[in-house]
């Protein structure tokens, strides 16, 4: 089967992009093209105009700036993934996006189609969730930003408005001081290059690396396919901060990440199956940025 008929938009700028949507109601926006395409492809869309954004250069950036580190939304997954700047100082970001379906996707699919799609078992909502990243929207009337914890309101439904684009992202590295700092992004795939049944990132700052116990000064914990939206478990990062994530802590930030959660079952991984298995990602992937902090 072949697209509907459609007229093409090919704007240099976010601000022409947002013009366009404007003008034509029935417009559809183009990213990596690894959704829409298909969906497309056997009519399930039918959008009188399509607005590929993939000549607007300046939204296809990643770079470090006082306040943090900020991409631009047609960045692309494989950029991320192999991003010197983001290993050194958002390891779990990178890895992340290296861990998203496989190489021809990677090469282009984009930070801001994946964000706009809003699929609860995404890899970046999960791990910007965890790294308090504020998200840049554009619209008629300028930019405007938005907390990413915001930004999900209900199953694959966000705030952006239908005249507003995505067109960045900035996550603050202050509160994550390099040498103290430690990542984890953790997730669980039946079949290679398919969504996670679920996913788990966490942040851990420490105290002092080289103390016999190093304790946690803050902890950050989000999951992906682990309710309707992606989940930042607060009770859970309560449980371990001021303790050198004993036994004990590990188990109440794992009960607490599981009484947050409200998974929805699907084929290969059941709700009572993921509930036990955000138990088991809850301790795993704390302790395991936790130990990344004392590698530093």
């Amino acid at each position: 089967m072949k697209p509907a008929a459609f007229n093409y938009h090919s704007p240099t700028s976010a601000e022409d992009a947002v013009s366009l949507m404007a003008e034509y109601e029935d417009a559809e926006l183009l990213a990596g093209n690894q959704s829409l395409g298909v969906q497309m492809a056997n009519r399930l869309a039918t959008p009188a105009h399509l607005i590929d954004l993939n000549e607007i250069e300046d939204l296809k950036y990643i770079n470090e700036t006082d306040d943090g580190i900020e991409i631009g939304a047609l960045t692309r997954h494989a950029t991320i993934a192999d991003s010197d700047l983001l290993d050194r100082q958002l390891p779990v970001l990178a890895e992340a996006a290296g861990e998203i379906a496989g190489p021809s996707v990677r090469n282009m699919g984009t930070l801001g189609g994946s964000l706009g799609e809003a699929d609860p078992a995404g890899n970046y909502p999960t791990v910007l969730m965890a790294l308090d990243a504020t998200l840049t929207l554009q619209g008629p009337d300028g930019t405007r930003e938005e907390d990413v914890q915001d930004f999900h309101i209900a199953y694959m439904m966000t705030t952006l408005a239908e005249d507003e684009m995505i067109v960045g992202a900035t996550i603050p590295t202050d509160p994550l001081p390099p040498g103290r700092t430690g990542m984890s992004f953790q997730e669980i795939k039946r079949v290679p290059h398919t969504w996670p049944k679920l996913s788990a990132a966490a942040a851990v700052v420490v105290d002092n690396p080289t103390a016999d116990e190093p304790t946690v000064e803050e902890a950050r914990l989000s999951f992906g396919n682990a309710a309707d939206t992606p989940l930042r478990t607060a009770d859970a990062e309560d449980a371990v901060e001021g303790t050198a994530l004993s036994e004990s802590a590990l188990a109440d930030a794992a009960e607490a990440a599981m009484d947050a959660s409200e998974p929805a079952s699907e084929m290969q991984a059941d709700a009572d199956y993921k509930e036990d298995q955000i138990r088991v990602f809850a301790r795993r992937t704390l302790q395991a940025a936790y130990d990344d902090a004392l590698q530093d």
